[in-house]
């Protein structure tokens, strides 16, 4: 009786196992259409150079609160650049006074350009960096307007490149890919290529199979016709996630979003380990409220975890082989992918070790991200309730 029953348990325990290792596989399919999503989107824009000629008066906006690191070298990066007609507009709240001295000496350091500085106060809408956006929609005197957030850095070509897509009418919107301006710290470089193993697969495999229907606040091209067509700015004043939330509005009107190739600079705006988390995790708790689902299927893109479940419910060489060898290999093939092949970055090689790490703490962040009820941003306290910001205590007027 006993050895029958034993041997029943045996079987049932077999079917378990295998059914786990083929679940903890999972990973390794979304992988593999992150390296071909990867390959596909940097062979299409090796085997093409649209023409940089399409030129239409640029506004370039640029909502500012606080004096980033780096900002002057940030700013005068828009001064230099190689196209005819463009205008730089800088929205600054009350109390922003460093950041109006960085301004003015910037006006004085490139006399020919076209820099206005544009004061934004007396609001209590939670997000202040839409309401400072819907202002300078307002003031800025060209159709083609050009989004930044203020840590970004830019070549010469910049505005030609990001802007030569427009020519396509069918072509509504505008962004590009971005990387760390510098390295100088072990968490900036664990930063730097979690964007290149993680971030950008995510991003790539979303190209794939659904098309670009989101936008970076690192680059935001697109039209005053365009963002009126969603009500602009005013429309989204109290949402986190703008530049998200931009990209799926424009894509809504039957638009495309072109993602380029082309990377701009950010300075980094963390100076230490706790805050790059709690800036991780407060992005990762809002993209939970935004897209639940997807957020919720982000477990099958953690493979590290699987791999090392898998070795632990059936411990064989084999099966450790299998899945932590092909792990590695893996991840080191699309990191290579994306980030040598298809970005040019130097540097990625001495960075690999880094991936697990980078994997083992995003996916804290993700479990994390499950408990978290509320975010902290800008010294504010919010919840999210229905795609809306929620101060847990009621702003004062915004300075």
């Amino acid at each position: 009786m006993l050895l029958p029953a034993l041997a029943r348990g045996g079987t049932a325990l077999s079917k378990f196992v295998y059914i786990f290792l083929g679940v903890a596989a999972i990973p390794f399919i979304y992988y593999f259409l992150a390296l071909y999503s990867s390959w596909k989107f940097f062979r299409q824009a090796k085997n093409s150079s649209p023409p940089l000629d399409y030129t239409p008066p640029v506004s370039n906006l640029k909502p500012i609160r606080g004096l980033d690191g780096e900002a002057y070298e940030n700013f005068a990066s828009y001064c230099k650049q190689d196209y005819p007609d463009y205008e730089l507009l800088f929205g600054i709240g009350d109390g922003d006074e460093a950041v109006q001295e960085v301004i003015e000496r910037l006006k004085r350091d490139f006399p020919k350009q076209k820099i206005r500085l544009i004061h934004v106060s007396g609001h209590t809408a939670p997000n202040d960096k839409v309401v400072k956006l819907a202002r300078l929609v307002e003031e800025a005197k060209n159709e083609v307007l050009v989004i930044n957030d203020s840590d970004v850095r830019v070549r010469p070509d910049y505005f030609r490149s990001v802007v030569a897509p427009l020519r396509d009418p069918k072509v509504g919107a505008v962004t590009c890919l971005y990387v760390s301006a510098e390295e100088r710290t072990f968490i900036q470089k664990l930063q730097s290529i979690g964007m290149i193993c993680d971030f950008y697969p995510g991003i790539l495999v979303a190209w794939q199979l659904d098309g670009v229907k989101f936008a970076f606040g690192q680059t935001i091209v697109t039209t005053r016709k365009n963002l009126a067509g969603f009500g602009g700015y005013t429309a989204i004043q109290n949402r986190p996630a703008d530049d998200l939330l931009v990209g799926r509005l424009v894509a809504e009107q039957g638009l495309e979003v072109a993602l380029l190739p082309y990377a701009v600079e950010t300075v980094a705006d963390f100076k230490s380990l706790r805050d790059f988390f709690f800036k991780r995790l407060r992005w990762m708790t809002v993209m939970r409220h935004m897209r639940p689902w997807g957020h919720l299927g982000l477990i099958f893109t953690h493979g590290l975890a699987w791999a090392i479940a898998a070795v632990a419910v059936h411990p064989t060489p084999r099966v450790a082989i299998a899945y932590l060898g092909g792990y590695l290999c893996v991840r080191v093939a699309l990191t290579w992918l994306i980030g040598v092949w298809g970005m040019k970055q130097k540097g990625i090689w001495s960075k690999m070790a880094l991936v697990p790490l980078w994997d083992a703490w995003a996916l804290l962040i993700w479990l994390l991200s499950f408990t978290r009820r509320s975010i902290r941003w800008r010294d504010i306290d919010y919840r999210i309730r229905g795609g809306q910001l929620i101060p847990v205590t009621p702003p004062a007027s915004q300075k």
